[in-house]
């Protein structure tokens, strides 16, 4: 399997997200279920394929965590869809799959079989495919706070703010997990469970930053729309802490999450 192949999986798979994004607007459940596991079966069947081409996971370069990206946003949305039947989560999902899947199909990158040492770790694809999933998750929150403070006319509901915190608090349980999964990679390839690594140093600011939003609509009478703002100042941090450490000065030859030059 070769990266050339990816156009032929990427597209069928789409089509199906797009009709099952269709049922979902239409009342028609079934439809969406079918449609959208399938499409995450073509897709995902090209991950195991490259996996298996590269003999390593697909997880080393930008472009192969775009590629887990687009497979987690519509898996994220069908499971956000199943629990609380929110209509617009699978446009939603399928929308923001189709763009990682234009960017890695505009700007394909090498992906080579070699893997450094620290890599070489069982922790490494847990990890990683957990913090994928979080972040698909946390950028649905976005999305919907988005559309509360600057397309929705009427009142916020109580309702809408439920949904929000449902996605944060789904999202912040993944992104610890891949923080404790991280911390045991790092104590057996290191030495350490935590080195202050910039990366590091920016995955503890975006934790602090939900934990923080969480905190804040508990809170009696919070302002609505201050903990909405947090929310998408919450999701800018997380920007930064997965693809914005690589421009850092200070990472630049120092941090030992620097892979994909």
């Amino acid at each position: 399997m070769t990266w050339e192949q990816f156009i032929y999986f990427a597209v069928a798979a789409v089509l199906l997200w797009v009709v099952g994004a269709w049922g979902a607007w239409k009342g028609r459940a079934k439809m969406a279920y079918a449609t959208t596991g399938t499409g995450l079966l073509v897709f995902f069947s090209f991950i195991v394929l490259m996996w298996i081409s590269l003999e390593r996971p697909p997880l080393r370069t930008m472009g192969e965590t775009r590629l887990w990206y687009s497979f987690f946003l519509p898996l994220a949305g069908i499971i956000v869809y199943t629990r609380w039947k929110y209509k617009w989560i699978l446009t939603f999902s399928t929308i923001l799959a189709l763009v990682f899947i234009c960017v890695n199909l505009l700007k394909p990158e090498m992906h080579s079989k070699a893997l450094m040492p620290a890599l070489q770790s069982p922790w490494f694809a847990p990890h990683v495919i957990v913090y994928m999933f979080c972040y698909a998750v946390l950028g649905a929150a976005t999305v919907m706070a988005i559309y509360l403070l600057f397309f929705k006319k009427k009142a916020v509901t109580a309702e809408e703010l439920e949904i929000t915190d449902n996605l944060v608090y789904v999202g912040l349980a993944f992104m610890t997990v891949g923080m404790l999964f991280g911390a045991l990679w790092a104590k057996e390839a290191w030495g350490h469970y935590w080195n202050w690594d910039p990366k590091e140093t920016w995955a503890a600011i975006t934790w602090f930053a939900y934990l923080i939003y969480i905190h804040y609509r508990r809170l009696p009478n919070s302002n609505q729309r201050l903990a909405l703002w947090c929310l998408i100042v919450a999701f800018v941090l997380l920007q930064m802490c997965w693809w914005g450490i690589n421009y850092l000065p200070s990472a630049q030859a120092t941090s030992v999450h620097t892979y994909n030059s």
